[in-house]
């Protein structure tokens, strides 16, 4: 297909843009909210949706059809029948914008069925885009992409364009603390009971680590659109994003990427080991040593970079595999993160659908070895992960790709939000402390619900 892209003169951000278009049904906003000149460089925004896929147990929804199908398949035949050449430089263009979830790795591997599904989403969700609004962080300049389906290109970039201009800069308010209440699928004592049958599970030798989680919930009568507001406001991200779908809303704040595809050379940084801050300058300091000579997490995260290496090692070029980063400390609003970055090349024959489906779901959040991991986890947590812990973001109709571990994420449905927050549990794992740094990845949060 042939793309059409003009640039736009505006000095409005990629949230000030989409607030323009909030009221639009199935728009989405991919926001690099922090450091804009290495992973926060582009935002984007979906407008004017003119194909929805979605899928759940095996059973596609493709705009009116149903059917049973491989997700990854499926998504693969729409990123072919639209595909298009890229030579701008710009990383994505055109094509899909949304999540799988955790729950999808049901069609990668045999799972046991424990856990209670007790919110009723789409394991897959993807909108394709007549239009995408690219926004490049570093240098303030902003794009429109066009395909022309449902209207003439010139056209829908100018009713675009028209609606950016009258858009204004938008003012923060300092975000409130509330009494809101909020429950959990685990008591205190029975996460710390949890993690010890983690460490049983270790002894006897049938896992290296595990991501265990728990699930907070509330009730909230505030919009989705003024909670991601304050999110981003408190706890910019690189690997942001707010999803309008029909009935639920994704708010998100995610600091980890799963998989990055572009000119076909794949990179993953998975994140284990966490601190977190705090206002006093010293203890901050403090936190941050520990964090960078804690043996533990440091453990904690090879143990996951082998697997990703292992992962990537089934769809890239034989020895393009690398490691490029080891133990690098990232800072974020409310805690310390160690990250690593593996990279490699894929293999003439593969597609980024097939490259996905070999790395899904990420081991940062899974465990080592990962299907005996994911089977624990089914057994020891009691509501299915949902959303928490799979992938969103971009699927390029030129077959880049960009997606995000889904962490630090609330979902908001029938007035009830959901987020979950889990930790690495290893055989040096302290009980109390595991339950602490979940409350460490739960406060911005619980703040701004």
């Amino acid at each position: 297909m042939k793309l059409l892209i003009e640039k736009v003169s505006t000095k409005l951000d990629g949230f000030e843009i989409y607030s323009l278009f909030k009221e639009d049904l199935n728009t989405i906003l991919l926001d690099s909210a922090r450091d804009e000149k290495t992973l926060g460089r582009y935002s984007f925004i979906g407008v004017n949706c003119f194909l929805t896929f979605k899928s759940k147990n095996g059973t596609c929804y493709k705009g009116e059809e149903v059917y049973v199908g491989d997700t990854f398949e499926e998504l693969n035949k729409i990123i072919k029948e639209y595909a298009i050449e890229n030579n701008t430089g710009l990383p994505f263009v055109s094509g899909g914008i949304g999540y799988f979830s955790y729950d999808l790795a049901r069609e990668v591997e045999e799972l046991p069925n424990i856990a209670k599904d007790d919110i009723d989403v789409p394991y897959c969700y993807y909108n394709f885009y007549d239009n995408i609004i690219i926004l490049d962080n570093l240098y303030k300049i902003a794009y429109i992409s066009a395909l022309g389906i449902l209207k003439s290109q010139k056209e829908s970039i100018k009713n675009i364009m028209q609606r950016i201009q009258k858009g204004n800069k938008i003012v923060y308010e300092k975000v409130r603390n509330t009494t809101n209440k909020f429950t959990s699928g685990f008591e205190k004592n029975n996460y710390m009971h949890t993690v010890s049958k983690v460490r049983a599970y270790i002894k006897s030798g049938d896992i290296y680590i595990t991501n265990l989680s728990q699930r907070f919930s509330c009730s909230t009568r505030k919009s989705a659109y003024e909670i991601y507001k304050d999110l981003r406001h408190i706890n910019p991200a690189p690997f942001a994003a707010f999803m309008n779908f029909e009935d639920f809303n994704i708010i998100c704040s995610s600091p980890e990427r799963f998989l990055s595809i572009k000119d076909r050379m794949v990179e993953t940084r998975p994140i284990k080991g966490t601190m977190p801050r705090s206002l006093n300058i010293e203890e901050d300091l403090k936190n941050k040593n520990i964090l960078i000579n804690s043996e533990k997490d440091k453990s904690e995260l090879l143990m996951v970079v082998d697997l990703e290496r292992n992962d990537l090692s089934k769809v890239c070029k034989p020895s393009s595999v690398k490691v490029t980063e080891l133990f690098k400390l990232e800072e974020y609003s409310t805690v310390f993160h160690l990250v690593s970055t593996v990279v490699g090349e894929l293999k003439e024959s593969v597609s980024s659908l097939e490259c996905i489906k070999a790395c899904f779901p990420g081991g940062s959040i899974t465990g080592a070895p990962k299907i005996r991991s994911m089977e624990i986890i089914e057994e020891l947590e009691p509501v299915r992960r949902n959303i928490y812990t799979g992938a969103l973001g971009y699927l390029g109709f030129d077959g880049n790709v960009d997606l995000n571990i889904i962490i630090r994420t609330i979902l908001i449905k029938d007035n009830k939000a959901y987020f979950g927050v889990g930790g690495g549990i290893t055989w040096e794992s302290v009980e109390e402390l595991e339950y602490d740094e979940t409350l460490d990845k739960a406060r911005a949060l619980m703040r701004v619900l």
